[in-house]
């Protein structure tokens, strides 16, 4: 009982320091706790797909970084992490494509069942409701789950994993390619006091997050955390996103765009 209760107790997740590609080590251990958003920075190939991988698979040194994952301060046996493995941790990757041909609703309705969620009905209307928010062109209720977009996929997962799912651990790899409102995503997510871990080339995801974890050569090489001055760059950012997004949606439904025009 001890092991099936761990996913639904955990306080703190840490990950040991490594070391780089070329075997220099980290320059420290990383502590995560729920309700809190950390952003992975970092050019492609500088390991942050591989820091996920290593908090994925519960690594215990026996990964090519040598990190170990640490659960509430202390390494899980073999036994625990074999029956933790897909139940602590919940991902969210760039290609996510539904191959069971059922109705949306149906479909939440039947997870909300097998996590045996009080009103399964309501439940479900509620995280259909939250991926419609999410989401840049609405869904109905029937639709069929194999004729979703990509970004109505990814913003239908998003509302499941924070409203339906356990898994205290959210892993996420670049929300802004999904096609989704990704700062409502965020809240909702950050909402489900979870422990949040995202990839991101996104400066106001990265801003937007409580810290920044940046990567070199396949390690963690820089810690920073956000400051006021940042807060008011991130309101910056956000309102010319906005402003982006308003022009993009004009477009889309043809509207006469010289208004727009300084």
């Amino acid at each position: 009982m001890e092991r099936e209760n761990m996913e639904l107790a955990l306080s703190a997740l840490s990950l040991t320091a490594g070391r780089d590609k070329s075997g220099k080590p980290e320059k420290g251990d990383v502590h995560f706790r729920p309700g809190e958003i950390t952003a992975l920075l970092g050019p492609t190939g500088a390991g942050k797909s591989r820091f996920l991988s290593d908090i994925e698979s519960l690594a215990a040194g026996d990964t090519p970084t040598g990190r170990t994952v640490l659960l509430n301060g202390q390494a899980p046996d073999e036994e625990t992490r074999f029956d933790l493995q897909g139940r602590l941790v919940a991902q969210l990757t760039q290609n996510m494509n539904f191959v069971l041909d059922m109705g949306v609703l149906d479909f939440l309705r039947t997870h909300a069942l097998s996590r045996e969620v009080p009103n399964p009905s309501n439940a479900a209307a509620r995280v259909f409701a939250a991926a419609n928010e999410l989401a840049g062109e609405p869904f109905a209720e029937n639709t069929q789950l194999t004729q979703l977009s990509g970004g109505q996929s990814r913003a239908l997962m998003i509302a499941d994993t924070a409203l339906l799912s356990w898994s205290p651990v959210l892993l996420i790899d670049e929300i802004e390619n999904a096609g989704v409102d990704k700062r409502k995503a965020l809240d909702l997510l950050l909402a489900s006091d979870k422990i949040i871990v995202m990839a991101t080339h996104d400066p106001v995801l990265a801003l937007a997050a409580d810290r920044r974890l940046v990567f070199e050569q396949g390690a963690v090489a820089a810690v920073l955390c956000r400051n006021p001055a940042e807060d008011a760059l991130l309101a910056q950012l956000e309102a010319e996103e906005r402003r982006w997004s308003d022009v993009r949606d004009a477009l889309r439904r043809g509207a006469d765009m010289t208004p727009w025009v300084p």
